[in-house]
């Protein structure tokens, strides 16, 4: 159990203690409720934790934290409110906290920050064929553009192959009625 500390200047029980260094050399001062007050030195209780850092940032920079005070225009939701939320209160919370949300929803999605999206399964082959051949109708004009001639004869051989397949949604509407 540890042992309770005396005031450097009686022997009553310490309440304040404060740690300092000058020079490289550490002083410690432990003084009684009655000392610190003489001292001009705040007594009172335990503190939150919050509470001492505040104080300690004020006393260090002169000026108190600043608090974003910004809500949405819309619903009202201040950022605060929608870090204890989890969630916003409409559309245009998204463009009021651009800037917070951001970084926030790119940590979440992995770096991502744009919506890519899915084929749907019906007729997803026809559309992932049509980017594909655009994608490499592009990669061959910037294989001649920077005069890769052999890369663009690949390339040209593979986008006539690739048009030359016909998709299974085009076989089937291209298939003869049956009575």
């Amino acid at each position: 159990m540890p042992r309770a500390m005396k005031c450097d200047f009686c022997d009553n029980p310490a309440v304040v203690h404060e740690t300092s260094i000058k020079h490289g050399v550490k002083h410690e001062i432990h003084l009684c409720e009655e000392h610190a007050k003489a001292a001009g030195l705040p007594v009172s209780g335990p503190q939150p934790i919050e509470q001492l850092l505040t104080q300690f940032v004020v006393t260090k920079s002169g000026s108190r934290p600043r608090t974003s005070k910004k809500t949405c225009p819309s619903c009202g939701m201040s950022f605060a409110k929608f870090r204890q939320a989890g969630v916003v209160g409409c559309p245009d919370c998204y463009e009021a906290f651009e800037k917070r949300l951001g970084p926030m929803i790119e940590r979440a999605q992995n770096g991502g920050t744009s919506h890519c999206g899915k084929c749907p399964r019906r007729g997803g082959g026809s559309i992932d064929r049509q980017l594909r051949i655009q994608r490499m109708i592009k990669d061959l004009e910037d294989a001649v553009a920077a005069e890769q001639y052999e890369r663009a004869a690949e390339l040209r051989d593979r986008l006539q192959a690739l048009e030359a397949e016909v998709p299974a949604a085009d076989t089937e509407s291209a298939a003869p009625e049956r009575a």
